[in-house]
């Protein structure tokens, strides 16, 4: 692949369907492998991961997920149909392992947001650290 070239992946995910995670994990890590920076690709594989977690466990109907690698930058989306808006908050460690997953996005990407979508919203975030290798 030349530096410049977009290539991306799409994926639907049923509601409630959590073994859909390591799949979309796996499928992002093919997508970047040969194409970035490992520190890029395995943060890239975590926030994923929490992405498509809070969609499943948070929302009814279930995720489409896209990721699109173009000149150096990764920007992954998930698509819900809950309009209800998630708010990142610094846990406590009181709260085990629950709330960290925005805070994580929003420590990590170098971009990230929710956009409205009609009847439900997309949570994105962008990876821009370093040329597209191949």
């Amino acid at each position: 692949m030349r530096v410049g070239a977009k290539t991306g992946m799409t994926r639907t995910v049923r509601r409630a369907d959590l073994k859909a995670v390591g799949e979309i994990r796996r499928s992002l890590r093919e997508l970047l492998c040969p194409r970035c920076p490992r520190d890029v690709a395995e943060v890239a594989e975590l926030l994923i991961t929490e992405l498509v977690t809070n969609a499943l466990v948070h929302t009814d109907l279930g995720a489409e997920v896209s990721a699109t690698l173009d000149s150096g930058r990764l920007r992954v989306e998930v698509r819900d149909h809950t309009a209800r808006k998630p708010r990142p908050y610094v846990p406590t460690a009181d709260d085990g392992t629950h709330g960290r997953g925005l805070f994580l996005v929003e420590e990590l990407a170098d971009a990230w947001g929710v956009d409205p979508l009609g009847g439900g919203k997309v949570v994105w975030f962008e990876l821009d650290r370093g040329p597209v290798l191949g």
